[in-house]
């Protein structure tokens, strides 16, 4: 699959793991009970596959890219910053959820403001690179760029999306499953 177009499906992954969880997080903020091992399994994939793997091939596209476009660096160098915001606010909703789930008390607003902070910058950051990024990246980025940065990070199976799935993700692969049907 060519570069760009794969950091765009892995972005609607994202998006749609991102969905999930705000349902989630509704579902709490309105008093009732959320599925807790489904947000757990979220932030994990997440932090699994995003944070080893997607988020150091942008880092080292971004540095690429911006030596083709010096105009870019201070959105590219924010969007960096971000990728350790966002994996900052995913392992502490990530610490949250385990408490809760093992019988800890937390403060509601606690698990609320550590998910909100999680998914507002997450759904901005992917916005701002498929809006002004990847179409630059697709411009300006040769060959030999990407061949670069596919050669950042070890190229893992993503465990969730990929063909042969882990199954520790089978009751989330399951829910994104209905998801998609529209139950």
């Amino acid at each position: 699959m060519e570069p760009v177009a794969h950091w765009h499906a892995e972005h609607a992954n994202f998006r749609r793991l991102l969905d999930i969880l705000q349902k989630q997080l509704d579902t709490f903020h309105e008093g009732g009970q959320p599925n807790y091992e489904l947000m757990l399994d979220i932030v994990t994939y997440l932090h699994h596959f995003s944070d080893r793997f997607h988020h150091p091939r942008e880092d080292h596209a971004f540095a690429r890219l911006a030596r083709h476009d010096p105009k870019m660096r201070i959105a590219l160098n924010r969007l960096r910053q971000e990728h350790r915001v966002i994996a900052a606010a995913g392992e502490d909703l990530r610490r949250n959820l385990t408490e809760v789930m093992a019988g800890a008390l937390i403060a509601r607003a606690a698990v609320e403001a550590s998910a909100a902070v999680f998914l507002v910058y997450y759904r901005h950051h992917i916005a701002f690179e498929d809006a002004e990024v990847l179409p630059r990246a697709a411009e300006l980025l040769t060959a030999e760029d990407w061949a670069a940065v596919g050669a950042v990070a070890p190229h893992g199976t993503d465990p969730l999306f990929g063909k042969h799935g882990d199954e520790g993700y089978r009751e989330l692969r399951h829910h994104i499953a209905i998801e998609a049907r529209g139950e």
